[in-house]
């Protein structure tokens, strides 16, 4: 989320319930709008009690999202630099080849396929050197023992590959229902309403403008957060970054360099075919 946007959105939200308390209090009489207070403030600690609780839940489960994308992500990766080992064990012909294949597979998962992420279309679209490596891998009949057991160990490395990569998709497109943020929305409203019947025009305004300004505050930053963690791909402060796999990318680089193994990738450097 951008960090700028946040801000404004948390003051103009505080700053409007404020005013609207101050509107209120006006006319409100004293004591506020409630006839017995004690019972009315304990119906607001049910509702607070209640949404807490639920919010509590739901950013446990777009924290554990973020965490698993984060994970995959940083498995992918690995899991990348690995398959460039593997592929050097492979037969001659295709060895090269299934190499610059792999870079141009890091360099799009950190370039043209983490933007659209960022823009919440990634989980939708196909890696193309996903494609290009099983069909390059598809034309290879190991014939000695290191060929076929680096084949084998290929196979295995793809399915790591593509189970992590699932894993950093899974959250692009959100991991919260629209129903649910209807139904925390509406609770918002009503917990803001509820309190505007506390108006009270033998209260100080300082005292009033307390009162409803921290209950939104907190109600906001805690949505914002919510907004965050459901969306962990975003270029604002905070989103995930395609750290782990530019690092593997400046790993293989090294390591090819130190085998003096010469490979031209296929692709700019975000993956973009030449």
């Amino acid at each position: 989320m951008n960090l700028l946007v946040g801000v404004v959105v948390l003051v103009v939200g505080t700053a409007a319930s404020v005013t609207a308390m101050l509107i209120v209090r006006r006319r409100a009489p004293a004591g506020s709008y409630f006839a017995d207070g004690d019972r009315a403030a304990g119906v607001f600690g049910v509702l607070a009690t209640g949404f807490s609780v639920l919010l509590g839940f739901i950013i446990f489960l777009a924290f554990s999202a973020y965490d698993d994308s984060r994970a995959g992500a940083e498995d992918e990766a690995t899991t990348v630099a690995q398959m460039v080992q593997t592929a050097q064990f492979l037969p001659p012909d295709v060895s090269a080849q299934l190499t610059g294949q792999l870079i141009c597979y890091g360099r799009s998962v950190a370039g043209t396929e983490w933007d659209a992420m960022a823009s919440g279309s990634g989980q939708r679209s196909v890696n193309p050197w996903g494609v290009a490596m099983f069909r390059t891998i598809a034309t290879v009949e190991p014939r000695t023992a290191t060929e076929q057991s680096a084949y084998d160990r290929w196979m295995e490395q793809t399915a790591d590959r593509q189970e992590a990569r699932n894993e950093r998709l899974h959250p692009a497109d959100g991991v919260i229902p629209v129903p649910l943020w209807i139904a925390l929305g509406l609770i918002c409203v009503v917990i803001v309403v509820f309190l505007l019947f506390f108006a009270d025009s033998t209260e100080r305004a300082a005292t009033q403008a307390m009162l409803m300004g921290s209950v939104t505050f907190v109600l906001t930053l805690l949505m914002l957060l919510l907004v965050f963690f459901d969306s962990p791909h975003d270029k604002g402060v905070g989103g995930l970054q395609p750290v782990a796999m530019e690092r593997s990318l400046a790993l293989v680089d090294d390591q090819l360099a130190l085998l003096a193994v010469d490979v031209t990738p296929p692709c700019d450097e975000r993956g973009v075919s030449r």
